[in-house]
């Protein structure tokens, strides 16, 4: 296709995945966010188009039907998360480097698609209580969402070894420092 690359983040959440793509994007100019699909509902903070693209359930369905995505996932129960072709198409067009914040079945599933142009990094932190702390800490959800949420992370946290590199992120700065390394040699930067 072209020499850009891909580049996957994965995490339980509350590890800080978000935060590290975010300081990424704010730092390499020649990177883009690739924007997923969910069903989810929009936070009251969040752009159509920049941070989901919002979709009805039915409207994902018919995009599985079609093959229109590059991965995607039921991620909770009636909740789907995908990464359109379009999007990745788009990007790489522009020849721009994609950076991508997904859950971390959707992480592997890009990694063995894009193979040799992908970059998948997987966000841990020490303890399943910094994660609890975390998203306690967060509020954006319900005591029994942020418990479903734990239980998935526990289960997630298994999958560490199938990714080519892990990040720990308990401590912030050495964490964005270490993915901005990785991003420079993967890319051809330093």
């Amino acid at each position: 296709m072209n020499n850009t690359k891909l580049i996957i983040f994965s995490a339980p959440s509350g590890a800080g995945k978000t935060t590290i793509v975010r300081h990424l994007l704010e730092t390499n100019p020649d990177l883009t966010f690739s924007v997923s699909a969910t069903t989810r509902p929009r936070r009251d903070y969040e752009v159509e188009g920049k941070d989901y693209y919002f979709l009805t359930k039915e409207d994902f369905e018919q995009k599985i039907e079609n093959k229109e995505f590059a991965e995607y996932e039921q991620v909770y129960q009636g909740t789907y998360y995908g990464t359109l072709k379009s999007e990745i198409e788009r990007v790489r067009a522009e020849g721009k480097n994609l950076i991508f914040d997904v859950d971390v079945e959707g992480g592997l599933r890009l990694k063995k698609r894009y193979k040799e142009d992908s970059l998948a990094i997987f966000v841990k932190v020490s303890s399943v209580e910094v994660l609890k702390e975390r998203l306690e800490k967060r509020n954006t959800e319900s005591e029994a969402k942020r418990a479903e949420r734990i239980a998935k992370a526990v289960k997630e946290l298994l999958y560490e070894k199938l990714f080519d590199v892990v990040v720990e992120n308990d401590k912030l700065e050495d964490a964005l420092a270490k993915a901005q390394k990785l991003y420079d040699e993967f890319t051809g930067k330093k």
